[in-house]
């Protein structure tokens, strides 16, 4: 098995670079872990208030469980993945079995920020992209997915998305291994790393 961490800024492009890698390697050997399911239930909040959560600060993801879900998987076992909804922002009472498979992606801005977790990944993938771009894809997805208005988005973009990837995010990047530049548009890098991998996988 081999563990695989992706991470970025938000709007990078890391769900495409995982979609490419995906499309080049065997599907049925690929579990992708999205570090986006552990975020921590806040069902005993007020929906106002579960609605201004900080989702960029390493505190909003219950790491303890992503790394205990890993582990899980590295020993042979299923694992029982969260459902989170961003709509209500809690889990939902269902979960997905996920079983061990040879490549095990974790995806999230976050992932490369837990030192625990690092040391359980053999590859580290940090997706980069310029941030007009950035605030330009969450723009789209924060309206289009998450039913919030281009002023409120705005303003999260201002108030925690852009200082949290300057001081979390950005800084996660000198821990990659494999730095992807201009996220799922680069398609030298995704061969490249898909090589690696294939390459890796050989080894183990």
């Amino acid at each position: 098995m081999i563990i695989i961490g992706i991470a970025g800024g938000t709007g990078s492009g890391k769900t495409t670079v995982v979609r490419e890698i995906t499309k080049r390697l065997n599907k049925e050997a690929i579990a992708i872990i999205p570090q986006d399911a552990y975020y921590r239930d806040n069902e005993n909040s007020p929906l106002a208030e579960r609605q201004k959560m900080n989702f960029d600060h390493p505190d909003s993801v219950e790491f303890e469980l992503l790394i205990d879900h890993i582990k899980r998987l590295k020993k042979g076992n299923n694992i029982e993945q969260p459902i989170y909804s961003y709509l209500t922002c809690t889990r939902a009472d269902e979960t997905i079995t996920v079983g061990p498979r040879h490549i095990i992606i974790i995806e999230g801005i976050l992932c490369l920020t837990n030192p625990e977790l690092r040391k359980l990944m053999d590859i580290k993938v940090f997706v980069d992209c310029e941030a007009d771009l950035r605030l330009s894809r969450v723009i789209q997805r924060d309206i289009i997915e998450r039913g919030r208005g281009i002023d409120q988005t705005l303003r999260r973009y201002e108030e925690t998305v852009r200082p949290m990837h300057l001081q979390f995010i950005e800084p996660s990047k000198r821990y990659a291994d494999i730095i992807v530049p201009q996220g799922g548009q680069n398609k030298v890098a995704i061969n490249i790393l898909t090589q690696f991998i294939e390459s890796q996988l050989t080894l183990k």
